[in-house]
């Protein structure tokens, strides 16, 4: 995984959590690219919330079979074993706490592990999607986000100002500058991605930072 930046580095290294056996839920956008970056050797069960268990690598458009996509409407593709279900059995699995893990992108996300991801007031959007239920019905949940909008402003915060999606759920957060865990005394910076320093870190992140005297390098 030497050299990943970016999202590609967000994705490779939230996939480092999947352990053998898991049952997986992936969200839209960066978190549905772990798919790409799965753990050698580790089997596991991806599920898409539109109905696919045992999601496989992403295919090409020319390569895409027009039936099966996945939740953001991407191009899918399903291992051997893997079925294909309806929208009841698949919020099923989620809201009977049957999956292990879930890694959701984000609006904002705060040092109590409150995440907000699913609207901004005054904009349209269609709704929540499964994020809501994956909140209440996983149990570790991941957050991939870019470390800050584009406009430069934080998205790790003290605290949530949009509405949330979830309360004190998030387990860990993951950006391409630095790996969070999320615990009850607040962020724990854990791992630094290559070019950052602790300094950098703290500059860019208005929530407030656990540093602890060993620090790991993302990659």
């Amino acid at each position: 995984m030497a050299g990943f930046t970016g999202r590609e580095l967000i994705a490779s290294r939230c996939a480092k959590f999947f352990k053998d056996g898991d049952f997986v839920n992936l969200g839209i956008g960066v978190p549905a690219m772990c798919v790409n970056y799965l753990p050698e050797g580790v089997e596991l069960w991806l599920e898409s919330e539109i109905g696919i268990v045992g999601c496989g690598p992403t295919p090409s458009w020319e390569d895409a079979d027009p039936d099966l996509i996945d939740a953001g409407g991407h191009p899918a593709s399903v291992i051997t074993g893997g079925s294909v279900t309806d929208h009841c059995n698949s919020f099923a699995y989620i809201r009977g706490g049957h999956i292990d893990v879930a890694v959701l992108g984000t609006l904002q996300v705060d040092q109590e592990g409150n995440i907000a991801n699913w609207t901004i007031p005054g904009k349209l959007v269609p709704g929540m999607g499964g994020a809501m239920d994956l909140c209440a019905g996983v149990r570790k949940i991941i957050v991939a986000t870019d470390h800050c909008e584009k406009s430069g402003e934080s998205k790790i915060l003290k605290k949530c100002t949009l509405p949330l999606t979830g309360s004190r759920c998030v387990t860990d957060i993951v950006t391409e500058r630095c790996y969070f865990e999320v615990t009850p005394e607040g962020l724990v910076l854990r791992e630094i991605a290559p070019g950052y320093t602790v300094d950098d870190i703290l500059a860019c992140t208005e929530a407030d930072v656990i540093v602890p005297d060993e620090i790991g390098v993302m990659e």
